[in-house]
Formats: C-alpha cells, structure tokens, sequence
C-alpha cells in the first residue's frame, strides 16, 4: 500500500478468516501495520498466539477476557489493552453475547498467524 490516505467503509474488507466461532476481518495491511475486526461467539476463544511485534485491542461490543502471559485482563466497551505481541495471548469471551474488537499490529503478523 503506497496512498498516504486511505479511506475504508465498513464492509469492504480485505479479506476474512473465519474459525469457529470466531471471524476476523482483515481491513487494511501496509508494510509496517494491520487493523483487524474481530468477533467472538460466547463461550468461545482464540487460539494461542506468539508472534512478532506489539499490538493493541480496542473493545467496541460485549465484553471479554484478554489473557497475556500470566496475568489476564477484563475488558469492556471502549477499554484498550496494549502488549508486545512475543507474549503467548489469547482473546475469550465468557460472556453470553457477542464480544467485538479491533486489533491494530505492527509489524502486520497476526493475519498470516491465522494459517
């Protein structure tokens, strides 16, 4: 990607990876970053992840728990969770509703993570 702007709706994402009870919307990729939608079913969770770089999650809907390392975190509406992404983490909704989240990586490796 070489604009210097770039403008997305909604619901024109790059691509999609979809795992069971799980959908991540790919919605942009350059050369040192990715934002991702993500959406977790209740009662479900991510795998385990340990990859490079750092990375940041923005809860938009629902609630969720946000494992990093050791110690978990619970994150609501509008809470921000920042790690460095060499940490094992994992995403998991406990709750009965859908749980919605943005994740924004650099460099962008959590989508080729997903294979």
């Amino acid at each position: 990607m070489d604009e210097d702007v770039v403008f997305i709706k909604s619901d024109d994402e790059k691509s999609v990876t979809k795992k069971p009870g799980k959908l991540y919307r790919l919605m942009i990729k350059s050369h040192k970053m990715e934002a991702i939608i993500a959406e977790i079913d209740p009662h479900t969770e991510s795998k385990l992840f340990q990859h490079d770089g750092e990375e940041m999650h923005l809860v938009v809907e629902g609630e969720m728990e946000y494992t990093v390392g050791e110690k978990t975190y619970k994150l609501s509406v509008g809470d921000i969770l920042w790690h460095k992404s060499m940490l094992v983490h994992q995403a998991k909704n406990t709750s009965t509703k859908k749980v919605v989240y943005i994740t924004i990586g650099t460099p962008p490796s959590f989508m080729s993570s997903m294979v």
